[in-house]
């Protein structure tokens, strides 16, 4: 159940993350294709004036007609030396205007009568083939529109139609490094749109797991919790099942005649009745419900009288009892909850030291706080057991515990009251075989 909870709680995490990056990186590439085509159109722009003689409209093809005066001497006819020279004397611009295309672009223009066949020679700022600009020249006319963009040899184009007073001037624009930068993009987002989602697989599975566990580790607590219930009240329910039998057995005995059945299942109504009780009491303080008033008192007035109310129970078990009490300490909480606790641990204490044993019972002030101590010789509490003695139904030794009266129900209460109502600490030291030792820590 809690696997199947897990890996929802990963899909739908993932999905969730997935969709926001997905959103996030296509955000991303649709601002950088729009600025990647703004450029191109701005570049593309640019070019074409350049391509123009300024303030006439006309067109110039460098190197048409055998090459113009003003061509660079030593460059093949129609070429352009990257656009940045000019030849001495003054001339134009290999008979272009007076504005060159930008440096960063590569670019030729073809001049075309009305028919769209070529006149003249390329400009262009490349030594290509006739059979090259014949090529783009016939793509572009076929695409029937005065902007596109075509692939040639491996390389992007796009081109823009202008009208001339003798045709139509087509300027070529490579945009090959523009589009290489979105192809990119495309690929940079995938590996790590890949390479994220399987680090927030990981990283998800390790925090599902640890949200899961205290659900876990609760639904397993209420699990055991249920099943020793359903077991301590069965063998009450068993043995007063049982008398019963034997009552319903013998319908002409008298009441006197049947008195120790009788009694046998009044003790264990009464133990099923504590149990009820205490498992209500529970119940309670775990939903805050138990309405306590707080107020200072006086804690070693307290502890004294529970002292007093169990010496009688102490000698009859031939248990020592020695008590240092310091006079007059006040915590702020409710006293009979706290006497509960000390009958509690006192009452823990003395059934498990062996005849002629000793409990110690210390209450002191500690810095803020006041701390309560209570030892008892014996056989102690092995370290495997120390953080768990505080479970309900939790035994050490369950055969003994039977015999003492006891459910396993006393020190859950005891941190209960402590720690849930009063915000302190209960906790247990040990020596195994020497002795045991409970402290309550309150403010």
């Amino acid at each position: 159940m809690f696997k199947k909870l897990r890996n929802r709680f990963l899909i739908v995490n993932l999905v969730t993350i997935s969709v926001m990056m997905l959103v996030a990186f296509a955000t991303i590439y649709t601002i950088n294709y729009l600025n990647v085509q703004n450029d191109i159109s701005f570049d593309l722009q640019r070019i074409t004036e350049a391509f123009q003689k300024p303030g006439s409209g006309e067109h110039r093809g460098g190197g048409m007609n055998g090459g113009a005066a003003g061509g660079i001497e030593g460059a093949p006819a129609g070429t352009i030396d990257s656009g940045t020279q000019r030849p001495e004397g003054g001339g134009s611009f290999g008979r272009m205007g007076d504005s060159p295309p930008p440096e960063r672009s590569i670019s030729f223009m073809i001049e075309t009568d009305n028919d769209w066949k070529q006149t003249g020679t390329p400009t262009s700022q490349l030594s290509m083939d006739d059979e090259f600009y014949a090529q783009a020249l016939q793509t572009a006319v076929d695409m029937n529109k005065t902007t596109g963009r075509f692939e040639l040899d491996g390389s992007l184009w796009a081109f823009e139609t202008k009208p001339t007073a003798d045709g139509h001037m087509l300027v070529f624009l490579d945009i090959t490094s523009q589009q290489k930068i979105l192809t990119n993009m495309v690929y940079i987002f995938s590996v790590v749109g890949i390479a994220m989602l399987i680090i927030l697989y990981f990283t998800s599975r390790y925090f599902a797991n640890r949200s899961i566990k205290p659900v876990q580790e609760a639904f397993d607590k209420q699990k055991q919790f249920i099943a020793d219930a359903s077991h301590e009240l069965k063998t009450p329910l068993a043995i007063i099942n049982t008398n019963t039998d034997v009552l319903l057995s013998n319908p002409e005995d008298t009441i006197l005649e049947q008195s120790k059945w009788l009694h046998y299942i009044k003790s264990e109504t009464e133990r099923m009745a504590k149990l009820t009780s205490d498992l209500l009491y529970l119940t309670e303080m775990d939903d805050s419900r138990t309405g306590m008033v707080h107020a200072p008192f006086n804690i070693s007035e307290a502890v004294e009288n529970i002292i007093l109310t169990m010496e009688a129970v102490i000698f009859e078990k031939n248990v020592a009892l020695e008590y240092d009490i310091e006079p007059n300490l006040t915590v702020h909480g409710n006293s009979e909850q706290i006497k509960q606790v000390v009958m509690i641990l006192l009452d823990n204490a003395v059934k498990y030291t062996g005849p002629k044993g000793e409990v110690t019972l210390s209450l002191h002030k500690q810095h803020n706080d006041v701390l309560l101590s209570v030892t008892n010789t014996g056989e102690g509490i092995a370290a495997e057991h120390l953080t768990r003695i505080f479970d309900r139904f939790y035994r050490t030794d369950t055969s003994r515990a039977r015999k003492q009266g006891g459910y396993g129900l006393g020190l859950a209460i005891a941190k209960s009251i402590v720690e849930q109502q009063h915000k302190g600490k209960l906790y247990a030291k040990s020596t195994v075989g020497e002795s045991a030792t409970f402290y309550v820590q309150l403010s």
